[in-house]
């Protein structure tokens, strides 16, 4: 069998383990993003059957024949339109068959039933392929390390090439970012690319808009790659030409919350532990109010995935997971600094692999 046949294979074992546990003889996976985890199949439409016994099914539609048979060579393929209810139709009973709630619909579900035979019972499960995602194999922390570079990379030209500058617009310089992410491999941006500038950069989620860079300005960038299914997410922040006593005593407060938040990020801490770490400095700094977001997320195949470092959250981080650490400072109608790493966890010191410099640049 292939390599990347063994892997999907192993993954759809842990599945199976999971199925068993619960007393359940199947799942339907219909989330791409999961058919893709499960399977390697990329297509746009599928639905994947994994069964407690380890055996699988998987179903597209008729565009995908050669594609399918090229990506998943261990599983034989159903071709129909209806890939979900396709492979449920075929299904006979007694058994017990969970779906992915948080992917299912209303009308989903009734159109799912009505494909059911006697005895076959639909059983909504949340979180189960998921849990499996939270720890990376060695081949998705590869290709999570190489598409962050390929965003380090494509930002570090983009400031040696003299692109951020005063007189230009927001939108000019995400265009700037997007083209040499592309040109170094990515498929697409991981998400439409911030540029908040000025009292822009007070806005957490601003976008990119025709607002023209002018000195002394704050000016935050947060951007991604996409590249072979994988994501990167980093955030950096700089000033236009002088660095006033605002702009740097706000992005003190915030790089040190950072570092905080970086150090106490390894497996065994407690996510809510890590959300302190970086919101007790800003706090003491009398900017408490003005860091209005959680402190990090998970990053794989989707841009936001568990864990969540947060006020809210529960349990502790595992070696293998990827975290985020984005803090920041918003002062409405003055501006804000974010910065963000992405992280793969460790038994020790995290793996920064978003390796840009966080010292004050002032351009």
């Amino acid at each position: 069998m292939a390599l990347a046949d063994t892997r999907f294979a192993t993954r759809r074992r842990a599945l199976a383990a999971k199925l068993a546990a619960k007393r359940i003889d199947s799942i339907l996976v219909t989330s791409p993003i999961h058919v893709r985890y499960l399977s390697g199949f990329t297509g746009s439409n599928g639905a994947l059957i994994v069964n407690k016994d380890l055996s699988a099914h998987i179903c597209t539609d008729g565009r995908y024949t050669t594609q399918i048979a090229e990506e998943v060579p261990d599983i034989d393929a159903l071709i129909e339109r209806a890939s979900a209810t396709a492979l449920l139709s075929r299904i006979e009973g007694p058994r017990r068959i969970a779906i992915e709630a948080a992917q299912t619909s209303l009308s989903e579900f009734e159109s799912l039933s009505a494909a059911l035979q006697e005895d076959v019972e639909l059983i909504p499960v949340n979180g189960v392929v998921e849990s499996i995602r939270l720890t990376k194999d060695n081949f998705e922390l590869d290709r999570l390390r190489d598409v962050a570079a390929l965003a380090s990379q494509a930002f570090e030209d983009l400031l040696a090439a003299g692109e951020v500058a005063e007189g230009r617009s927001e939108r000019q310089i995400a265009a700037d970012l997007e083209y040499r992410m592309r040109m170094l491999g990515a498929e697409r941006p991981s998400f439409d690319t911030i540029v908040a500038s000025g009292p822009n950069s007070a806005k957490p989620h601003h976008g990119a808009d025709d607002r023209i860079i002018q000195r002394g300005d704050l000016v935050t960038i947060d951007f991604g790659a996409h590249a072979r299914g994988f994501n990167s997410d980093m955030t950096r922040t700089i000033v236009m030409g002088e660095a006033g006593e605002f702009a740097s005593e706000i992005y003190d407060i915030v790089l040190r919350a950072q570092l905080a938040g970086v150090d106490a990020a390894y497996a065994g801490a407690n996510l809510v532990d890590i959300d302190a770490a970086c919101r007790n400095i800003i706090d003491a700094a009398g900017y408490g109010d003005y860091f209005v977001h959680s402190t990090g997320h998970g990053i794989g195949l989707e841009v936001h995935e568990a864990p969540s470092a947060a006020k809210t959250s529960t349990g502790v981080l595992e070696a293998g997971s990827t975290l985020t650490i984005e803090p920041g400072i918003y002062v409405p109608g003055k501006g804000g600094v974010r910065i963000e790493d992405t992280l793969i966890i460790t038994n020790g010191a995290p793996e920064i692999i978003t390796k840009v410099s966080k010292d004050l640049l002032v351009v």
